[in-house]
């Protein structure tokens, strides 16, 4: 094959080009080398195919972009084409931005307690708990329908059926994310500011499900999340005291921040 057969300054070339358009999103090479723990010096010589990185420091920069080692012989573009929909050519520079590096100071790893109203009775309100982490330079987020929730909607409780993911966004006030249950028949958008708070540690907002409208139910309904930090002690004692409650069940700032008897719009 003609990959097989090119030399070192080749590869040293090709990857360089490629390192160049992968770096175009990022305003600061500086802060996009410190991202990686490279050496700011050592990263320009990649950048400028003077230079080749070691075997795992080549790993860690395609995990970092989500790409693969064809890096070396392949132009990017025609590599991101076969990669996800958020990371391929069409929506990498529109909603994939929003989904690359959300930074920690914005949104931190870790445990949080949730609370909102009930989509299917008003007069109820769900509590629950979400793990935040990164992996690369995408933010996920997993968590498990309270129990009480799915049988009310006749659904099972095994711990498949109840887990749900989703992917964490930028957005320009706070953070939005996309959640779903295994299979993706429903999902639900969540969106989330910061508030003050004495640690700095709440955010509110709201979360809408994508199922169509129907008599005595609702769609959107406000949230609220406190940042829990990374106990595990924390997260158990949160997920245990989780389900189905009454407003004055609630912790009282979760209570205030929901504004039970305000309008939604």
């Amino acid at each position: 094959m003609a990959e097989a057969r090119r030399s070192p300054a080749e590869l040293r070339s090709m990857f360089g080009a490629n390192l160049r358009i992968l770096a175009r999103s990022y305003p600061s090479i500086s802060e996009l080398s410190r991202q990686l723990g490279i050496n700011r010096t050592q990263f320009n010589r990649y950048l400028s195919g003077e230079s080749f990185p070691r075997p795992d420091v080549l790993a860690r920069i395609c995990a970092f972009f989500q790409v693969d080692a064809r890096v070396l012989l392949e132009p990017v573009d025609a590599i991101t084409k076969g990669s996800g929909p958020l990371t391929g050519e069409f929506l990498r520079d529109f909603v994939g931005a929003g989904a690359n590096d959300v930074e920690e100071a914005l949104f931190p790893s870790g445990f949080y307690r949730f609370s909102r109203r009930s989509f299917l009775d008003h007069n109820r309100f769900v509590s629950g708990l979400v793990r935040v982490f990164r992996d690369g330079n995408a933010t996920y987020i997993r968590g498990y329908e309270a129990r009480a929730a799915m049988i009310a909607q006749g659904l099972a409780l095994t711990r498949d059926a109840r887990e749900f993911r989703g992917l964490v966004l930028r957005q320009e006030e706070g953070v939005a994310a996309l959640i779903s249950r295994k299979g993706a028949m429903t999902a639900s958008f969540n969106f989330l500011n910061r508030v003050t708070s004495f640690e700095n540690n709440y955010w509110v907002g709201y979360v809408a499900r994508t199922v169509r409208e129907t008599p005595g139910s609702d769609r959107v309904v406000r949230m609220v999340y406190e940042h829990l930090g990374t106990s595990i002690g924390r997260a158990k004692q949160a997920g245990k005291a989780g389900g189905y409650c009454g407003i004055e069940d609630l912790l009282p700032f979760h209570q205030r921040l929901l504004q039970a008897d305000a309008p939604f719009g």
